[in-house]
């Protein structure tokens, strides 16, 4: 393992540490309670997953369009970090469920199409690791953002009601607080990248 490497998932598991450290002391909600914590944790790392695949597709047209190699491999990377954010958000959901309704609402619209696209992300990263095609990897990260979000705007909103409650709250401690945790896990989501990176392509 490389020194970059070694050096990437110790800042990795400081960040991740940290997370949790600020998770713990976020503002509690009149109705939920402590438990909103779960939802402020799990919305900071939809984002995070959301914004490395689209940094993913931008690498990838600058890797294609350019024909930059370390592009294709920046898109790499950060595609499999995308996948990786999702898929760890997924227990994330279900436990902010269980918690704050007590159940699990398992075919909730953006929950199923959550799961799906996990499923279908994971697959391909791996049929394209092994394929080891830098471009093909990258126009893949340019379809699956642009699949994503077209589902996405056309799915309901059934325990994920629009605009964000967080942001719409008034509440400045709620909002600071959120985006605190946001790009602390944004950081978290660079170091994932950087880590992937000395396996891309």
């Amino acid at each position: 393992m490389s020194k970059i490497t070694r050096s990437s998932l110790f800042w990795l598991f400081l960040t991740i540490i940290s997370i949790a450290v600020l998770t713990l002391f976020g503002p509690e909600d009149k109705s939920l309670g402590t438990n909103v914590r779960i939802i402020y944790l799990h919305g900071s790392w939809v984002v995070a997953a959301e914004l490395a695949f689209f940094t993913a597709a931008i690498a990838g047209l600058i890797g294609l369009f350019l024909r930059h190699k370390k592009a294709n491999h920046w898109s790499a990377a950060l595609g499999r970090t995308g996948v990786a954010f999702w898929i760890t958000y997924l227990p994330m959901s279900l436990w902010a469920m269980q918690a704050n309704w007590n159940g699990l609402f398992l075919v909730e619209p953006r929950f199923r199409l959550a799961l799906i696209f996990a499923v279908i992300g994971l697959l391909i990263q791996i049929g394209l690791w092994l394929l080891g095609n830098a471009w093909l990897i990258s126009l893949n990260n340019i379809i699956f953002i642009i699949m994503l979000r077209v589902a996405f705007s056309n799915a309901a909103n059934v325990m994920h009601p629009p605009p964000s409650p967080i942001f719409n709250s008034g509440n400045w401690e709620i909002i600071v607080f959120f985006i605190a945790l946001n790009i602390l896990t944004l950081v978290a989501a660079g170091f994932t990248a950087r880590t992937f990176l000395r396996y891309s392509v």
